[in-house]
């Protein structure tokens, strides 16, 4: 079974290099938005032509790359393996650009009330944290509207891999 896991995230990171190689220049610097500008609703509708890849300008190295837009996390390891799930995103949003992971919890009780584990920290916003976690009781339910909370839902298998991946100092990249 792991010589089949080992195999896949190979065959996947080389699909990967294989089409960030083929991207025109042109594509791979995207114009600057104005800080506060999130995408549109038809830009984020827009599908990508493979939507599990790592999205382009989000920056080289060993990384994790969230995507407001398209509420997913990239775990990007070396060699370009890659890990990639779903997230639910909270009422409070970091702005695109690079962050680091500023502090890390085991199991503490999230800012909605719900118990959750494996929180990791990368951005304060109004005096929000935003963090990625996942809740002991599995659930990544849409966050309560007009609280003001940064929690960054995943699985809790996935939070157990971000867990792992993102120590101390690791680089956060957050893209539209």
């Amino acid at each position: 079974m792991a010589g089949l896991t080992a195999a896949a995230l190979a065959v996947v990171g080389f699909l990967g290099y294989q089409a960030s190689a083929s991207v025109p220049e042109s594509l791979e610097k995207p114009a600057a938005a104005a800080p506060s500008a999130l995408p549109s609703k038809a830009a984020a509708e827009a599908p990508r032509e493979d939507p599990l890849a790592v999205p382009t300008g989000s920056g080289t190295g060993v990384r994790v790359v969230y995507s407001l837009g398209e509420r997913r996390v990239w775990l990007v390891g070396t060699e370009d393996l890659t890990q990639t799930f779903p997230v639910m995103p909270s009422t409070v949003s970091p702005e695109p650009g690079t962050y680091e992971v500023t502090s890390r919890s085991g199991r503490i009780q999230g800012s909605d009330g719900v118990e959750i584990e494996h929180v990791v920290r990368f951005a304060t916003v109004d005096e929000v944290s935003i963090g990625f976690s996942a809740a002991v009781d599995g659930s990544m339910s849409s966050p309560a509207p007009g609280r003001k909370t940064g929690g960054v839902r995943m699985e809790r298998a996935d939070g157990d891999a971000m867990w792992t991946f993102a120590t101390i100092g690791s680089k956060v990249v957050v893209v539209p």
